[in-house]
């Protein structure tokens, strides 16, 4: 017995993955000689690149904690079939088939592209804002575990236990990012989030958001070291106006971008206002970045400043959702390049379900 279903006519009008599709595709079809450029037109056919792009969006939408898993829900899974334009009896490539295309992908800057196109969409449907932005970091835990943290080479005095979980004694043990280092994710770093809590091998995230609606103009994956939050803030920001020609009038953050260096940089070399909570105390520094304090406090007292603290909360839902939904909270890749990849996708999904609920509640660009 022979049944024929319909996908497209059974999924609902108003399900959201019809209007992420819809976005997706537009942002796809933009990248086919991105496609092209990567993909040889000779030898064997290659899975396309769309599908599995589509294929990674529904991971993070779904919460779906590997590649293998997904594999598996798009041999069943009409949805997800229809989403990835996989016919119902098409066979479905294997698991290992993203960890082949992951490199070709980082190699022509894919992800990152196919990111780029989805924040140009939301700048030019006009639902993100080009007047005020807002940074903020966070810390994404390793997949290593502490048991990893072992003194380097130079820095052993005794040989190493064997076994695949040899037995750590960290009692009395001092342990810095200086003379450790982790043997399964040596780029992770010992960080903790603040006072009290727990040190972890971790990176940073930071994202640059816009005011509006909350979506993510940019996200970068850096070491934590403490220091790269200012940095990277500007090196978003100056990427930001290169890719898409726009700069803001103000710049929203929380305390820890309250340097006078970082202030003095983004309203002098940037142009942008710098709207960064600080100490009411008078400011003894002198020199150029004493007066960029100086000129802080007193911006503190306007009102464009106060609705740029309460606004700025909406990148936490950024964060929010990259974390719990999407899985950054812990992240099961080994190695910085592919966090930011996946980064990149969990943010791509992110803005493109924004977008579809700001259609589908009528809210106007």
């Amino acid at each position: 017995m022979f049944f024929v279903a319909n996908t497209e006519e059974r999924l609902p009008k108003d399900h959201p993955l019809r209007a992420i599709k819809r976005q997706a595709d537009e942002v796809l079809k933009a990248m086919s000689r991105d496609f092209e450029a990567a993909y040889s037109e000779t030898g064997r056919p290659s899975i396309p690149p769309e599908a599995l792009l589509k294929a990674m969006l529904l991971q993070a939408l779904y919460s779906i904690p590997s590649e293998r898993r997904l594999v598996d829900a798009l041999n069943w899974n009409l949805l997800y079939r229809w989403f990835c334009d996989l016919d119902p009896d098409e066979r479905v490539w294997d698991a290992t088939v993203f960890t082949k295309n992951r490199e070709r992908f980082e190699r022509h800057g894919l992800v990152q592209k196919f990111f780029e196109r989805v924040v140009a969409l939301a700048l030019m449907k006009r639902y993100a804002s080009n007047d005020h932005f807002t940074v903020d970091g966070t810390l994404i835990q390793s997949w290593a575990s502490l048991k990893s943290f072992r003194p380097q080479p130079e820095k052993r005095d005794e040989p190493p236990e064997g076994g695949s979980n040899p037995s750590v004694n960290f009692r009395g043990e001092k342990r810095s990012n200086a003379t450790h280092q982790s043997t399964t994710d040596p780029e992770a770093r010992l960080a903790r989030k603040g006072d009290g809590q727990p040190a972890l091998l971790s990176h940073s995230g930071h994202v640059l958001a816009e005011n509006r609606h909350g979506l993510c103009l940019d996200i970068r994956v850096a070491a934590a070291d403490g220091y790269a939050e200012r940095a990277l803030a500007k090196t978003m920001l100056r990427r930001f106006r290169r890719r898409h020609g726009v700069k803001p009038k103000t710049l929203g953050a929380d305390a820890g971008y309250a340097a006078g260096e970082f202030l003095r940089s983004v309203e002098e070399d940037l142009k942008i206002k710098p709207h960064v909570p600080m100490a009411a105390e008078r400011v003894r520094a002198r020199g150029p970045e004493g007066d960029a304090r100086r000129r802080m406090l007193r911006r503190m007292q306007t009102l464009g400043y106060q609705i740029s603290q309460r606004v700025r909360k909406k990148v936490e839902q950024v964060f929010g959702w990259l974390k719990q939904p999407g899985g950054l909270r812990k992240v099961r890749h080994v190695g910085r390049w592919k966090i930011q990849q996946v980064a990149y996708v969990w943010a791509a999904a992110y803005n493109l379900l924004r977008l579809a609920n700001l259609e589908r509640a009528g809210v106007a660009a």
